[in-house]
């Protein structure tokens, strides 16, 4: 029965053999040369391999492609429709940009008050919300936080490191002072360093 099925499936698409127009096939060829994910080139292959008289069977068997995968595309070539094979992109479509990614580059590093905004450090949220009204391309925070970890970026502020000039705790160059917890005015601070020798 289910070989039955296969041969009037094969029957059905030997008949419209020779669906494609020497241009189209000109193209497909043409573009058979370039370098193609696998998925395109057998795609092109399934509808040149169509045109040329072979089964559908004998193409899966062949290419090892799905039944309906060579099914749709000997379809798209019985309609006329070959020279836009690469109208179905594969996959989810790509928002993000060049110009995207430059803008979000731009943004950390001047912050967020250089746009006008009241607050210091830019957040993973307010950077989508910002892109998304200048740009008009809609991306969620946490593909933000993930666009900024690629290009080595972040919304945290970097933490200088500096000398503090009362009694606390300072690092520097792996010196170590200690302040003295002693009331306001008599500072007894002892340098580490010193006694390390």
């Amino acid at each position: 029965m289910l070989q039955q099925n296969q041969q009037r499936q094969d029957i059905s698409v030997n008949l419209g053999s020779h669906c494609l127009t020497d241009f189209q096939k000109k193209l497909l060829l043409k573009s058979l040369q370039t370098e193609l994910r696998p998925e395109y080139r057998r795609r092109l292959e399934i509808m040149i391999r169509a045109d040329e008289g072979q089964t559908q069977s004998e193409i899966c068997n062949e290419l090892g492609c799905s039944q309906e995968t060579a099914r749709y595309w000997i379809a798209i070539a019985q309609s006329g429709q070959a020279h836009m094979w690469n109208n179905h992109p594969i996959g989810r479509p790509k928002i993000i940009n060049d110009e995207y990614l430059q803008t979000l580059k731009e943004l950390v590093t001047n912050g967020p008050r250089h746009y006008g905004y009241s607050f210091r450090n830019w957040t993973a949220d307010w950077l989508s919300r910002h892109l998304a009204k200048q740009l008009k391309i809609e991306c969620s925070p946490r593909h933000v936080s993930r666009l900024l970890k690629q290009m080595g970026l972040s919304t945290k502020p970097k933490k200088i490191v500096s000398e503090d000039s009362g009694d606390g705790f300072v690092s520097r160059d792996k010196q170590i002072t200690i302040g003295s917890l002693s009331p306001a005015g008599r500072s007894t601070a002892t340098d580490l360093s010193s006694l390390h020798k």
